[in-house]
């Protein structure tokens, strides 16, 4: 049986694949500690964990009928973001695929009361949300999946799709790690404010209430309290989590959802990202495994 051998909720900002004089110059001369975090993340979970791929739930692919996995047996090339060409320009990238995990995926979704399809083009675009990631904790030869977030789901249909990821994981037989990538609350400062908000100091957070919701979340993940995260989502919502926090959704369906007690580690700090909270929190795998998902017949929210 296969098995999710950890999961993160990663910020996947485009200042951490900034040249490091860059990364200091907007920082008011000190290193962002996202990326610190990141290496030693590396260093501690990725180059040491056993693991036979990745599947990243992308905040930043928004489907809109389904949601859709990638399907191919790799995706290489060069990235250019069409929202930071200036920043983000050329890079190479290079991630085998798992195309019999993503048919796993999606063959779930009926059973689970949603839809998926895995696609295998190869012109299916990618995003900074995955490659960003990827430039930092990509290991040779480990295969690196996509899922992107519905734009016309809700908190349901997220969890929906998480509880048919973490079914599939255990018939594949595969020991699997899982990325939510993206960031806590996402309000921006308008475009004439926000160089005067290029530092990472929490102080420029786009409204201290915002901030204080962020940190409430954090000290939840910390104690393992993914029942009070979950159970309070329509009160963050007010904050406008990125993407809605389907990144997170989904991965908290693969983890038996408030079931799941697994604590976060934190790596770098809490910090600012032009108004954005952004956090690197690793969840390891409990020594007896994360809880099975729902069934989504039996439980729904």
């Amino acid at each position: 049986m296969g098995e999710i051998a950890g999961a993160g909720l990663l910020a996947h900002v485009p200042t951490i694949v900034l040249p490091e004089a860059t990364r200091r110059e907007l920082n008011e001369g000190r290193e962002i500690t996202l990326v610190t975090g990141l290496r030693r993340l590396r260093e501690e979970v990725f180059d040491t964990v056993e693991y036979d791929a990745v599947v990243v739930l992308d905040s930043h692919w928004a489907t809109t009928v389904e949601f859709v996995v990638t399907a191919q047996q790799r995706r290489a090339g060069l990235y250019t973001s069409e929202e930071l060409p200036r920043g983000m320009c050329r890079m190479p990238y290079d991630m085998p695929g798992d195309p019999e995990l993503a048919r796993l995926i999606a063959a779930g979704a009926g059973r689970h009361g949603t839809w998926i399809t895995a696609i295998d083009d190869p012109f299916l675009p990618v995003y900074y949300a995955t490659v960003n990631l990827w430039t930092y904790l990509g290991v040779p030869g480990k295969p690196w999946l996509s899922i992107g977030v519905c734009q016309t789901g809700d908190t349901e249909d997220h969890l929906r799709l998480g509880r048919a990821l973490g079914e599939a994981v255990r018939a594949s037989g595969r020991r699997v790690l899982l990325i939510a990538s993206g960031a806590l609350s996402h309000t921006f400062w308008p475009l004439r404010e926000l160089r005067a908000h290029e530092s990472s100091d929490p102080r420029h957070l786009r409204t201290p209430q915002a901030r204080a919701a962020d940190l409430e979340r954090i000290g939840w993940f910390k104690a393992g309290d993914h029942a009070r995260v979950l159970d309070t989502m329509p009160d963050f919502l007010r904050f406008k989590p990125e993407a809605r926090f389907a990144h997170y959704l989904m991965m908290a369906g693969a983890l038996g959802e408030g079931d799941c007690t697994a604590p976060a580690r934190q790596y770098g700090e809490y910090e600012n990202s032009i108004g954005t909270g952004q956090a690197l929190l690793w969840f390891d795998r409990p020594a007896e495994g994360f809880p099975a998902p729902h069934a989504t017949l039996r439980r729904s929210r």
